[in-house]
This record gives structure tokens, C-alpha cells and sequence, in this order.
């Protein structure tokens, strides 16, 4: 069995049991290989970008006898993906603008799937506010720290898709018994219906309510950090370093709300 990173087990652990998966940037395809190795997965479509990295995973997936399980594919984003061809995408690894990018310019491919996975390596402000602008449900969030680094993912539900819908995996034939399929519709979910305030797309409505301990040890680094620069800035003078102190004031006052939901 694989073994899989923090960051990367995190985002195993998101992904719907008996889904046809879509792994986007998929590297050296570990994540697609784990899933199919426990048995969590139909199968995968791991595509990349670049040749290089998925040359090493078509050698990863063939070293563990996954051929038949897992295709390789050179693409850019979902561009060498056919509507409905998978029930669930992961798109982690990236920056939040391109993350975006790849659900907005291929959207009959990102209406078409059941669930996504989503681990934004920045703006995730940005790709909350995108998500909830188009209708997406957030299902579950979670966030891991690994090597001094904070890594929140999501599960999302892309627009239109009820939950009659979700708790089925019809159309999938080829599902062996062994599979385990779980409900489709596991954790909460919240979208335009259940306004989200600034803090709780900042850091996550359903990571604050669970009182999630790695993200209150991430606020707590924040606030550590923003003070120490508003010290640092309290004995400059002039416009731009005003603005500078208002900046972080504001940052310091939206993590002490984030700090707020943890207090007993």
C-alpha cells in the first residue's frame, strides 16, 4: 500500500467512496493509486500538464498494477476530459486563480460532476466567494498542517446537483462489489441559502463550527505574526505605513473573530 503524505491522505480522505474520480494535476498520481489500492474508488483518469511528472506516474500506476484501473492523460486543466465521464474531480495543488479558471472555462464539465475536491494553495477568500456566486455547495472542509505549512480543502457540491442525485451512483456499471460506497451527501452543507459572514469565508463557517484545532492553531500563528508587524509599523510615520497599520488592524480584528468561535 502507498503511502501517502498528510496533505495528500487529507484529500484521499474527501473524496466519496465509490466515485469515478478525475485528478487534476495529478503529479506522480499518488492520490488516484492509494484510492484504488483501499478499494475507495471505481477508478481514476489522473491527468497533468506537464510530460514529465505524468511519465513517472504512468511508471507509479504500472509498477502497481494499475493499468486497468487508472488512465493517464497530458492535459491542460479539464481540457482532455469529456463531460461526464467521472463523478467526482480533485483539483488540489494549485493557486486559486487557476483553480477557478479550470471550473469556469470548461463549466459543462464542472456541472456534469457530482462532487469536487478542492485544495487551494492560495486566495481561498477568492475561491469561496466564486463558488457561492455560482450556486456550489460546500460539503465538508478539513484542514491538515504539514511541515509548518496550513493546507485547508473542501468538499463541494457544483450547482444543481440535489440530493436525490448525490446519494446515487447510478449509471456506473462497472462497480465491483468490493467497493465501499458511502452516502454522497456525508457532512453539512451550506451555500447562498446560509449566508456565509467575511470571517467564515476567510477561514471556513464549517471548519470555525467544528472548532477545528488546526485552524485555531493557524489563527493563533496570525494573530502572533500580524501583531508583531503592527509593532513594528507603530513607530513609522506617513501615509502608505498608515494604511499599512489600518490593513493589518482589520486583518488582526478578523482573526480575533475567527479566535471567537473557539471561546468556550
Amino acid at each position: 500500500m502507498i503511502k501517502l503524505s498528510k496533505r495528500l491522505q487529507g484529500i484521499a480522505n474527501l473524496v466519496t467512496a465509490g466515485s469515478y474520480i478525475a485528478d487534476v494535476g495529478t503529479d506522480h498520481a499518488y492520490v488516484p493509486i492509494f484510492l484504488c489500492q483501499s478499494n475507495r474508488i471505481v477508478g481514476a483518469i489522473a491527468m497533468d500538464i506537464n510530460e514529465g511528472p505524468l511519465c513517472i506516474a504512468t511508471g507509479n500506476v504500472r509498477n502497481y498494477g494499475l493499468e486497468e484501473r487508472i488512465e493517464l492523460r497530458l492535459s491542460d486543466g479539464f481540457t482532455a476530459l469529456n463531460p461526464g465521464e467521472v463523478d467526482l474531480a480533485i483539483l488540489a495543488g494549485m493557486g486559486g486563480a487557476l483553480m477557478i479558471k479550470i471550473l469556469r472555462s470548461h463549466w459543462q464539465i464542472t456541472t456534469n460532476l457530482r462532487e469536487c475536491v478542492l485544495q487551494p494553495q492560495s486566495e481561498l477568500l477568492k475561491v469561496r466567494k466564486f463558488l457561492f456566486s455560482k450556486g456550489f455547495v460546500i460539503v465538508k472542509e478539513d484542514m491538515i498542517k504539514e511541515e509548518d505549512k496550513y493546507y485547508p480543502m473542501m468538499k463541494v457540491r457544483p450547482p444543481g446537483k440535489d440530493d436525490k442525485e448525490n446519494n446515487s451512483i447510478d449509471g456506473k456499471t462497472n462497480v465491483p462489489p468490493n467497493i465501499i460506497v458511502k452516502d454522497f451527501a456525508d457532512g453539512r452543507a451550506d451555500s447562498l441559502e446560509k449566508k456565509w459572514s467575511k470571517v467564515e469565508l476567510t477561514y471556513g463557517k464549517l471548519l470555525l463550527e467544528d472548532k477545528h484545532p488546526i485552524l485555531k492553531e493557524f489563527l493563533e500563528k496570525e494573530l502572533r505574526v500580524k501583531t508583531a508587524i503592527l509593532e513594528h509599523l507603530s513607530v513609522q510615520e506617513g501615509v502608505e505605513s498608515n494604511k499599512r497599520k489600518e490593513t493589518i488592524q482589520d486583518e488582526i480584528e478578523l482573526v480575533r473573530k475567527g479566535m471567537s468561535y473557539y471561546e468556550v
